[in-house]
């Protein structure tokens, strides 16, 4: 009868509700970020997760620009004191030339025949260089676990410029944070950065679609064959001030046939343009503070602090977006004097 259809279905309701709120009640995944120079005495910005079973605490760097994670493990030669202690987790697992994932990793070695653990060497920051083995464990980024997670195990290292507690890549390759999860975040993820003053770890890095911003300006995400792991950007200018810097269109153009263009990295400390273009800018930078200009070891517009109210805003243009920089991000007070 129509009364016993509507009972049943009314007796269903129920079960349909629930479903509903559970997809009403996900959590956001935001892993907390820290400015690096609070927590390891470096420039970078780094994450707080766990590797392995039980979690082991790591401080890890941020990197859009690599796509391997790598941390430093027990035994390491010349690495921190602070390492990942393999034979601690239950759940470590090995991985050797004949599995997928070795072949992914910039700078594997493996024999021609025969099975070994899946070994590989990269540089980092120009002067440093790191050797690994390639292994699984579980990560653990704010309350989700991801089992099965491939990253390096790293034995020795050499140079200054290797992040003390590892690295966390969140670039495009099929290695990265991002494509090792997926399903679990659908390829999504944004982060807000803390001033270098902010207070420990009040920066985040947001996993999921669920719970991103929502009032938001953009640009495109481009992609470029020639560095595949690479976010770029198509920046279209530069203003000084009022003045909008003349900077030939050839010196900015994102071009896909030879890898140039702009790209977004979070592991680079400061922001960097090719010669004539930065020279430009900063000429008229000079121009607008008006006053004499000194040098100081890398940084070569330094002026009294008695102008800095004469100092221009830097607006960095995007496709569809205007970004102007805070001042925090275009001045830096020295430490020797009134500069």
């Amino acid at each position: 009868s129509w009364v016993n259809t509507v009972i049943t279905m009314a007796s269903k309701d129920p079960e349909r509700l629930k479903y509903l709120s559970t997809l009403a009640d996900q959590k956001t995944t935001a892993v907390p970020i820290a400015p690096g120079q609070q927590v390891l005495k470096i420039a970078n910005y780094v994450v707080r997760v766990k590797l392995g079973t039980p979690g082991q605490q790591m401080f890890m760097v941020l990197d859009t620009s690599n796509d391997a994670a790598w941390v430093p493990c027990s035994g390491c030669t010349g690495c921190s004191s602070t390492t990942f202690l393999p034979n601690a987790s239950t759940t470590l697992g090995s991985l050797d030339c004949s599995e997928a994932q070795c072949s992914q990793v910039r700078g594997f070695s493996c024999p021609a025949t025969g099975s070994s653990a899946c070994l590989f060497n990269q540089s980092y920051g120009g002067d440093s260089s790191l050797a690994a083995t390639l292994v699984q464990d579980a990560i653990t980024l704010a309350n989700d676990v991801i089992p099965g997670f491939t990253f390096g195990c790293i034995n020795a290292v050499s140079g200054g410029s290797i992040p003390p507690q590892g690295l966390l890549g969140l670039g495009r390759g099929p290695i990265s944070l991002i494509s090792q999860a997926g399903a679990m975040y659908s390829g999504v993820f944004s982060y807000c950065l803390p001033s270098f003053k902010s207070y420990y770890f009040s920066g985040s890095l947001k996993l999921g679609p669920v719970g991103q911003p929502k009032s938001i300006r953009t640009t495109p995400l481009l992609r470029n064959p020639h560095r595949p792991s690479l976010y770029y950007v198509n920046l279209t200018g530069v203003s000084v001030g009022r003045i909008k810097v003349p900077i030939p269109s050839e010196q900015l153009v994102f071009d896909p046939n030879t890898g140039a263009g702009t790209i977004i990295d979070s592991g680079t400390v400061i922001t960097r343009f090719v010669q004539p273009v930065y020279f430009a800018i900063r000429d008229e930078f000079r121009k607008q503070v008006n006053g004499p200009i000194s040098s100081l070891g890398a940084f070569d517009t330094c002026f009294a602090e008695t102008n800095e109210a004469e100092a221009p805003a830097v607006t960095l243009h995007f496709e569809g977006l205007n970004l102007v920089l805070p001042m925090e991000n275009s001045l830096i007070h020295s430490s020797s004097g009134s500069v």
